[in-house]
């Protein structure tokens, strides 16, 4: 059952420490211009490779490489080396890293969600070696708070409506992990962090491309205490993907990613329940090809499958131990061919067939199954060398509920050459109703298989601006978005059930900035205004924050030590007690991470990192708090 709009009490009041973090997010960003381009003095003759890594191929905006520079939506990338260095190994840290509103209930390894855009938490589309990863029965919110991103990751979230390439659930957005193909000599790198709170991890990855065949693989392993009592969590990552060329023209090649993670679950700090733990695995696999048949045509085709398994156990004395499990099968075949034999066009064309089946022994007693054919069709056209545009559409047919239409444009025109771009998109987007919102019964609820897919319009216009050679990046968006027939609770009935009677919107401003110099300078700074309100009572949206923002400088202060910090800051928001349900003004808070690396030799690296430094105590979510300031040292070897 989908509660997205619950109504808040109050009104739209900034408290003055809300004013005062909106000034520092600000002043940050001024900072950030001003810091750009004073240190855009050194580079103003960078060598090419400096420019080159500003302006990456992404794929996740068109489902073709395409140069950041051309795009005519936003997509932020991360690749894993800027991870690295950043010494962020965690899936929602990454997200966090590039300003997403990032709440979790509980300390690390707990469930965690993001509001993209203020979409809801379940209006996300997370796409893991370009597989679907959720759906409204799949859930992503275990995988994000343990998960980690590994050595042969990249990472890539398009922002805005997305189902008229990827289908249901992409409303806010899609978020997608992919593994990179292994490339030039064979390397490995293995890793040992220790740390606070009984914090152990170590990781070993390999990768390299020996004659025709290349491969990248990587293992994590960890575990904490964390800092409230029986709260402990331990999870294990392995990634790989193989590939072969066949011949010029052929290339096959597979994927394996599995996740595990056993968390503690003590509830709220209201409860302290000490007994209740929670345990996911979760494994995808794909097997995939590549045809180029022609000079200007190509096919991809994918096939692939997801397992999951999660538990979430509560003891009660004197009571049966409560036992929930959930099971999600997942298979898929993506068909996806690309066509430049006209002019300034490049289409891409295919289908989609998925089927699924969950299991749940929890409320709503769910096992059922569905199934899924889709067709897409895109254009992207260059009527001229400055102007590129996209137009495509899609049509979704599940055998559940019926069928659904979406739609999308963008555009992007080079105002001033290598200088300054602008930028607009619009589409349409959908998030399927889940099975329990269809079939679900109990004693006091009943699903309503009448029910329409929840509904999304939106777009954007923005500006990007590319300074010092294009090794400064500046840019701005100013989005819109509204939802309709969104699933709420109807206790009009009885028993109770659901409908299409919600109604919501959102709208706010997004600047980027991103600086790389050839000293080893390496900045990002995000900052978001938000407005997410419920249109059927006025009410601002829970857990939206008015003001979120977030800086990470990297710099290279000798040739073997680097330094960096990152700042994260949310503001303005509200959200439910954890003991009461009241609505309440949810907490400000700012944290503060510092790390440095020291290469002693060109094999081994010695890092350290300060987490919360400042020691701000705070609570993403109401009633779960998080840690307070902890440090790890790891040792890297590189061979």
């Amino acid at each position: 059952m989908t509660l997205v709009l619950l109504p808040f009490a109050g009104g739209r009041r900034c408290c003055v420490r809300t004013a005062r973090l909106g000034l520092l997010a600000v002043s940050l960003a001024g900072g950030f211009v001003a810091a750009s381009h004073a240190l855009a003095a050194p580079v103003l003759a960078p060598p090419p490779t400096v420019a080159q890594a500003l302006d990456p191929f992404v794929i996740t905006g068109t489902r073709t490489p395409v140069r950041a520079g051309e795009a005519g939506s936003v997509v932020d990338r991360l690749s894993s080396d800027e991870l690295s260095r950043r010494q962020i190994s965690g899936f929602s840290g990454a997200l966090g890293l590039l300003g997403m509103p990032v709440f979790s209930s509980g300390q690390p390894g707990a469930s965690t969600a993001i509001f993209l855009r203020g979409a809801n938490s379940n209006q996300t589309l997370f796409l893991v070696d370009g597989l679907r990863f959720n759906d409204p029965n799949t859930d992503y919110a275990v995988f994000l708070g343990g998960a980690c991103v590994s050595a042969c990751d990249s990472l890539e979230v398009a922002h805005g409506p997305q189902s008229t390439l990827y289908g249901g659930e992409a409303v806010g957005g899609v978020v997608s992990l992919r593994s990179e193909r292994g490339e030039g000599p064979i390397r490995q790198r293995a890793a040992l962090e220790v740390g606070s709170f009984g914090t152990r991890q170590s990781a070993w990855s390999a990768q390299g491309a020996p004659g025709p065949w290349a491969f990248n693989v990587a293992l994590q392993a960890g575990r904490t205490e964390n800092d409230r009592p029986n709260n402990a969590f331990r999870s294990g990552n392995l990634t790989a993907r193989l590939d072969r060329a066949v011949s010029s023209r052929v290339a096959v090649g597979a994927t394996v990613r599995g996740f595990e993670g056993r968390y503690e679950s003590p509830g709220t700090r209201f409860t302290n329940d000490p007994d209740n733990g929670e345990r996911e695995t979760n494994w995808l696999a794909t097997a995939f090809t590549r045809l180029r048949w022609g000079d200007a045509g190509s096919s991809h085709l994918v096939f692939g499958g997801q397992v999951r398994r999660f538990e979430s156990e509560n003891p009660s004395p004197g009571r049966a131990t409560q036992l929930t499990v959930v099971k999600n099968r997942r298979a898929v075949l993506d068909w996806q061919n690309t066509y430049a034999g006209v002019s300034g066009h490049r289409v891409t064309f295919g289908t989609t067939a998925e089927s699924n089946h969950t299991l749940n022994t929890g409320f709503g007693a769910i096992d059922r199954s569905q199934s899924l054919l889709a067709f897409f069709l895109q254009d992207e056209f260059q009527p001229h060398e400055r102007l590129h545009l996209t137009a495509g559409a899609r049509l979704d047919d599940f055998d559940t509920f019926g069928r659904h239409a979406t739609g999308r444009v963008t555009a992007a025109w080079t105002a001033v050459p290598s200088t300054l771009k602008l930028r607009a998109s619009w589409g349409t987007a959908f998030r399927s109703p889940s099975f329990l919102d269809l079939y679900g019964v109990s004693a006091f609820y009943v699903g309503n298989r009448a029910l329409r897919p929840e509904r999304a319009r939106g777009g954007d216009v923005g500006a990007d601006l590319y300074l010092a050679q294009g090794a400064v990046t500046l840019g701005v968006s100013l989005f819109n978005n509204r939802f309709t027939d969104l699933i709420v609770s109807d206790f009009s009935r009885s028993p109770s059930s659901v409908a299409n009677v919600g109604k919501a919107m959102t709208r706010g401003v997004e600047f980027i900035g991103r600086a790389r110099g050839a000293s080893g300078l390496d900045a990002r700074f995000t900052y978001t205004y938000l407005e997410a309100e419920n249109r059927i009572t006025g009410q601002s949206l829970l857990r939206r924050p008015r003001h979120s923002a977030a800086v990470d400088v990297l710099r290279d202060v000798h040739a073997r030590v680097t330094l960096g910090a990152g700042l994260r800051i949310v503001s303005d928001r509200r959200d439910v007690h954890a003991r009461t349900f009241a609505t309440l003004v949810g907490e400000d808070f700012s944290v503060v991470r510092l790390h440095a690396c020291w290469r002693a030799s060109p094999r081994w690296q010695v890092r350290g990192r300060i987490e919360n430094a400042l020691n701000e105590r705070y609570e993403e979510i109401h009633g779960f708090p998080q840690l307070p300031w902890g440090a790890y040292v790891g040792l890297e070897r590189e061979w």
